[in-house]
């Protein structure tokens, strides 16, 4: 379940306290200065991914700064990784400075001291922030990682732009993940964090080949995700996409719970049924439903849902209706 969080819904002067309250229990404990000479407001969202976290924030711009004492106050020794929009940020640590962050990414450490800020061009800063434990990173990485710490990463290609969006989808869709859903998608943004520091660290050819196979599978993971009403989606087409051959492709899912055709029909399947159950879309018809998530076929998708559910879709939005 997400959280969602706005300073609207407390009064006027108590926003900016509220704030920073939230911000010490949902990132760490952190210094907030604002010259509170004008309105402040602010909303968040927290959605937790097994061990992983996403928090996204809009707020009007201020400074912080996390201190020797608040880090000895208390640290969930993570590595944060903030896609920022909006205003300007910038952050400085370990003697790095991000200089004025848009547009892109940026990385700390919640066990050493930093400071940020943000330019107030009139607009909300807004952030979404990846919470990664320490102990989910190689030593290969994480005896390296600290010269990334304060610098701008780039979003518009590669693994920055596949992580940026999935996180994008994290936040758009958080409400409607399943406990398990949450905990699986948090280890592929654990993947796709990794994958994406050894990129700038150019360590990807020292990483083991079981964590390689990780990533390129969790990439696909999101592949399929974000393509799942596409009718022509199969194995065949997956394996093409990601310039891999289709017996390369079955042996990364080899000793996994699903095949990739599995996966892809789970998915579907599981899309359908928040569908079915969603008040909201109670004008499509069941057959709409099953063809906006890939279903071709009609009587194959009452088959295979039947199978899965033990309930036909049809009395599936009969019961939720009742």
């Amino acid at each position: 379940m997400m959280l969602s969080l706005s300073s609207a819904d407390v009064s006027r002067e108590e926003r900016f306290d509220w704030f920073a309250d939230l911000v010490g229990r949902a990132i760490s404990p952190t210094e907030i200065i604002h010259d509170r000479s004008g309105d402040f407001a602010a909303d968040a969202s927290v959605l937790g991914l097994g061990p992983v976290q996403l928090s996204n924030f809009s707020y009007t711009p201020l400074r912080s700064r996390r201190t020797p004492g608040l880090i000895r106050r208390g640290d969930p020794e993570q590595y944060h990784l903030a896609v920022v929009t909006g205003s300007p940020m910038w952050i400085s640590q370990q003697g790095s400075e991000s200089g004025l962050v848009t547009g892109a990414m940026v990385l700390w450490d919640t066990s050493r001291p930093y400071e940020s800020g943000a330019r107030n061009d009139g607009s909300p800063v807004r952030s979404a922030i990846l919470q990664i434990p320490k102990t989910d990173i190689g030593h290969t990485l994480s005896n390296r990682i600290d010269r990334l710490l304060a610098r701008p990463l780039p979003v518009d290609s590669g693994i920055g732009a596949v992580l940026a969006q999935y996180l994008s989808s994290l936040a758009a869709h958080g409400d409607e993940l399943a406990p398990d859903d949450r905990g699986r998608l948090g280890r592929i943004a654990t993947d796709l964090f990794t994958s994406l520091m050894a990129q700038h660290l150019d360590t990807a050819a020292r990483l083991p080949p079981e964590a390689l196979a990780d990533t390129l599978r969790a990439r696909i993971t999101h592949f399929i995700d974000e393509n799942l009403g596409d009718p022509a989606l199969t194995p065949r087409t997956v394996a093409a996409r990601h310039n891999i051959s289709l017996r390369r492709l079955h042996q990364l899912f080899e000793g996994r719970s699903e095949s990739v055709a599995a996966t892809i029909r789970h998915r579907r399947l599981g899309r359908c049924h928040s569908d079915l159950t969603d008040p909201r879309l109670r004008h499509l018809p069941v057959y709409a439903v099953a063809a906006r998530w890939g279903f071709a076929s009609a009587a194959a998708f009452n088959r295979s849902f039947r199978h899965a559910y033990g309930i036909t879709p049809t009395q599936l939005r009969r019961q939720s209706g009742e």
